[in-house]
């Protein structure tokens, strides 16, 4: 097991400083690839991780993704500002709904602009789109110079599904990675989501995916 597939993620309202510590030493002490926290928590957690293997992800427009584009820029200059190696950010989905497959495009190619090179992943929360949608919404983040697209956020109607993953990952170039997050809570779903093609999973379930167990309390 790869435990550097891991994105370790604390996005609940309710999450406080002391949680967001103990996500940081897991994620530490497993060394995953990132620990996941909302903007408000990104300084702390870079200092938190300080010396360490572990990267520092954040979220952008989330969960909704209803932002505009000039705040979703705003939001990603000021957590790559803060010490963001990852930016996790959501499509504005009404405009994917809408077929408006050009303004997504320009959206996350202002958001990988405003990244300054750091990773950016696009979350294109499947659970709303049709397999059509599905598709076109990858093409553009493949278009706009994302790195990788994302299964869900874990606050919509459903999360990380082993079709959806294989449809994402026909659907963007050999470079492009696949994130599949939302759901994820045993060792087993994670080794299906990769079987599928995920090179990189998201959970709060971190330790007990790695240690063979399961999780059932939390939608991340």
């Amino acid at each position: 097991m790869n435990n550097k597939l891991i994105d370790h993620t604390l996005l609940k309202a309710n999450a406080t400083l002391t949680d967001i510590k103990k996500l940081c030493e897991e994620a530490r002490e497993h060394h995953f690839k990132s620990v996941c926290v909302n903007p408000g928590f990104v300084k702390r957690a870079k200092e938190f991780l300080a010396g360490s293997d572990v990267l520092v992800c954040t979220v952008i427009g989330f969960p909704l993704g209803a932002n505009t584009i000039e705040t979703k820029v705003f939001e990603t200059e000021q957590a790559v500002n803060e010490g963001a190696d990852e930016i996790d950010m959501v499509i504005n989905i009404s405009k994917a709904k809408e077929h408006d497959f050009s303004y997504l495009e320009k959206e996350i190619r202002a958001v990988v602009e405003a990244a300054n090179k750091r990773t950016v992943k696009v979350i294109i929360e499947t659970c709303y789109l049709t397999d059509e949608e599905k598709v076109a919404a990858c093409k553009a983040a493949a278009e706009a110079g994302a790195d990788f697209v994302k299964t869900s956020t874990g606050f919509g109607t459903g999360g990380a599904t082993v079709e959806d993953v294989a449809l994402m990952r026909k659907s963007v170039p050999v470079k492009m990675g696949v994130k599949a997050s939302g759901g994820i809570r045993t060792k087993e779903a994670l080794e299906a989501m990769v079987a599928a093609g995920a090179n990189r999973i998201g959970a709060s379930a971190g330790i007990k995916l790695i240690e063979g167990g399961s999780h059932g309390d939390a939608a991340y």
